[in-house]
């Protein structure tokens, strides 16, 4: 059984910081990809951040130099360090790990329940 716990979220003033954390409960034969998601409410999930096997990242062009992820595969943990939070980044984060349960198994989707971010003063 896999499990991936969020927490972290709250409520932030416009210009605060929060910080993320997911740990994934779980045996893998390979973590492809740990990352964050979010989804405002009436919009898509779309991309935050992802990071990989090799620690390359990627994020979306709205947290840029706002946002930074970190993680460590072999600890099944991925964190999301929000640095100047605009009421636009107001949403339910995801933790996302992308991996192979055995090495005959697809590359599959897993996900948290969600921790909820509000940026509001």
């Amino acid at each position: 059984q896999v499990q991936l716990v969020e927490s972290g979220g709250g409520l932030v003033q416009p210009g605060g910081s929060l910080k993320l954390s997911c740990a994934a409960s779980g045996s893998f034969y390979r973590i492809n990809t740990m990352g964050w998601y979010r989804q405002a409410p009436g919009k898509q999930r779309e991309l935050v951040a992802v990071i990989t096997s090799a620690d390359s990242t990627n994020y979306a062009d709205s947290v840029k130099g706002r946002f930074t992820i970190s993680g460590d595969n072999a600890k099944k943990t991925v964190y999301l360090q929000m640095n100047n939070l605009k009421p636009e980044d107001t949403a339910v984060y995801y933790c996302n790990l992308q991996g192979q349960r055995e090495s005959f198994y697809a590359n599959t989707n897993y996900w948290g329940k969600g921790t909820l971010v509000t940026v509001s003063s």
